[in-house]
C-alpha cells in the first residue's frame, strides 16, 4: 500500500500516454480531487483509491479481506465497506476508456443544445462541470470536466437509430470537441457491449476499471 504526494490527475495524465503504475499488486491511495469525486481505479495489478479518508482505514481494510489481493480493491465487501464509510453510493464498475483529440471538424451533423433535459444530459450535470451538449438525428453526444477535471464523453443512441454506427460517429465526434492535445475519457458499463464496441471501435482504449463513490 502506498500513500504519495502524487495526484489523481498526474496519473490519469499519465495513463492517457501509455503510463501506467507499476504493476506490483500494490494499492496508492491519493487525496480525492474534488468533495465530489471519490472512488477506485483498477490498472493492471495495481490500484488507485482517491479519498480523504484515513489511508490507514483503507489499508486495514483491504487487508481483512479474503480474496485475490489483486481484485480487493473492486471487491463488493470493500466497496460495500466504503460506502458505509463514506455515506456515498454507485451505480456500477465501468470499464474506462481513453483517446486523444483529433484535428479539424467532425464530419457528423451536430446542433448543440443549451437547455436540454434528457436523462442522460441531468445524470452528467450531476458528476461533470461545463457539461455542452450536441444532438444528431437518433443521437445524443455529451462533454464535460468530470474526475480530476478529465475531459469526459457520453453518448446515447435512440433505439431505432441503432445498428448503422451512429454510437461510433458520436464517440469520434468527442475526439474532434475537446481541445486539440486533449485526451477524452469515457465510462462504459462492464455488460454495455454495445457501447463498448462503439467507443473501441471510435478508437477508445481501455485502460482499467472505475468504480466511482457520488454523494447521496
Amino acid at each position: 500500500m502506498k500513500t504519495v504526494r502524487q495526484t489523481l490527475a498526474d496519473i490519469l495524465d499519465a495513463a492517457a500516454n501509455g503510463q501506467f503504475p507499476a504493476p506490483d499488486g500494490s494499492t496508492t491511495v491519493v487525496p480525492a480531487p474534488s468533495r465530489r469525486d471519490t472512488g477506485v481505479i483498477a490498472f493492471t495489478a495495481h490500484s488507485v483509491v482517491f479519498t480523504d479518508e484515513d489511508p490507514g482505514w483503507v489499508r486495514a481494510t483491504l487487508a481483512a479481506l479474503d480474496c485475490d489481493e489483486l481484485a480487493a480493491t473492486m471487491n463488493p465487501r470493500f466497496l460495500n465497506a466504503f460506502l458505509d464509510r463514506t455515506g456515498r453510493r454507485t451505480d456500477t464498475i465501468d470499464l474506462l476508456t481513453v483517446a486523444h483529440s483529433l484535428p479539424g471538424r467532425t464530419a457528423l451533423d451536430l446542433r448543440e443544445i443549451t437547455d436540454p433535459v434528457h436523462p442522460r444530459v441531468v445524470r452528467a450535470r450531476r458528476r461533470r462541470d461545463g457539461v455542452r451538449v450536441w444532438v444528431a438525428d437518433g443521437g445524443i453526444l455529451v462533454l464535460g470536466r468530470g474526475v480530476a477535471g478529465r475531459w469526459e464523453a457520453a453518448i446515447e443512441v435512440d433505439e431505432d437509430a441503432r445498428h448503422r454506427g451512429l454510437g461510433r460517429e458520436l464517440a469520434v465526434a468527442a475526439r474532434h470537441l475537446v481541445p486539440p492535445g486533449e485526451p477524452v475519457w469515457s465510462q462504459q458499463a462492464a455488460g454495455n457491449a454495445r457501447s463498448i464496441r462503439a467507443f473501441q471501435a471510435a478508437g477508445y482504449r481501455p485502460v482499467g476499471a472505475e468504480a466511482l463513490l457520488l454523494p447521496a
